[in-house]
């Protein structure tokens, strides 16, 4: 993606936060939005230090434990989305837009990484290569040895192991345009949110919606929930303890809790908005990413947020390595992942 690309989409993803307030509100929360989504440049000494600073302050304090900065994955990702630990074969899976968001250029890949930080493969599941479609890749789910991949308007699956295309289910039907974060839920269903944005080629927005989450149960889809309550949906997952899902909104403030059948969720906690990565810890503890204010925090319903990390541009879908007890951030904008140790 060019740098002019990442701004046009950074300026845009900004603008969405404040869509609904007061036209004196959207143009400064736009502005301000825009202003935390720098274009990438290359990672400094100072700047490094300046992350591991914040990073580990904002976790010291407050009751969401200790995060530290532990350092950045580097070395040739492209406009990073999401990441997976697979915790049978003890790798990540990293899904790379690279490009638009939006745009069915066929050039999206899965890089492969290992645990000490190294990229074992940068294009393991490339678009246009081996009989693989892959356009621009977001949310990651593993079901046995099958990697599930949201891309744009299709779920794709692949053989984690391999590589090879195994199945691909087609979701213009059901009028989506934005899949963005997928989960397998405790009836083995995969459930996908789709935002219902959609980005043009110079990375103007709009949101023909709609925001509905999408049940795929075998290779058939339905729709699951829609409405405008899901406001934009981004990030979801699946919170065992309490048998709910966890589903964040772009366009607003709220994280909320919705079950299979219920006909639209339920307001769990507020924040800063924009969220995008959702994962509870095996202590129940809730994470979710901000772009509106470069975080990520601890929530609980009824209190408020516990930064845990902050200073993390364009934090997309993160994953946990549940053998470290490490929190993987994709920074969107910047091309890299950001490492911290959970305590």
């Amino acid at each position: 993606m060019q740098l002019t690309m990442r701004a046009a989409l950074g300026a845009a993803i900004g603008a969405m936060a404040v869509a609904t307030a007061c036209a004196d509100s959207k143009r400064s929360a736009a502005t301000d939005t825009a202003q935390a989504v720098p274009t990438p440049a290359t990672t400094t000494t100072a700047g490094d230090s300046a992350s591991r600073a914040a990073a580990t302050a904002a976790g010291a304090g407050g009751g969401g434990g200790t995060f530290t900065r532990l350092g950045a994955i580097t070395g040739g990702f492209k406009t990073p989305e999401s990441v997976r630990y697979d915790a049978d074969q003890d790798v990540y899976f990293v899904s790379n837009v690279n490009g638009n968001p939006s745009q069915k250029d066929g050039n999206g890949f899965i890089s492969r990484v290992r645990p000490d930080n190294t990229i074992e493969n940068l294009s393991f599941i490339q678009g246009g290569k081996n009989g693989v479609t892959l356009n621009a890749p977001k949310g990651l789910a593993i079901v046995g040895d099958t990697l599930i991949v949201a891309d744009i308007d299709a779920v794709r699956m692949f053989n984690k192991r391999t590589g090879a295309p195994v199945a691909s289910v087609e979701l213009s039907a059901l009028k989506a345009h934005f899949l963005n974060d997928v989960v397998v839920g405790p009836d083995g269903a995969v459930y996908v949110t789709d935002t219902g944005v959609q980005f043009g080629p110079a990375g103007a927005m709009t949101h023909p919606g709609p925001d509905q989450i999408i049940k795929i149960t075998g290779r058939t889809p339905s729709v699951a929930v829609s409405g405008a309550a899901l406001n934009a949906p981004n990030g979801i997952t699946y919170d065992a303890g309490n048998g709910r899902f966890v589903v964040g909104s772009f366009a607003g403030k709220s994280l909320m809790t919705w079950k299979a059948g219920d006909a639209q969720p339920a307001d769990l906690a507020t924040g800063p908005g924009q969220f995008d990565g959702i994962e509870v810890l095996g202590d129940g503890r809730l994470l979710a990413t901000s772009w509106t204010d470069s975080s990520v925090a601890v929530y609980r319903q009824g209190s408020a947020p516990t930064k845990v990390a902050t200073g993390v541009p364009s934090p997309a879908d993160i994953g946990i390595d549940t053998k470290r007890n490490r929190l993987l951030v994709p920074v969107f904008t910047g091309d890299r992942v950001e490492v911290f140790e959970i305590r």
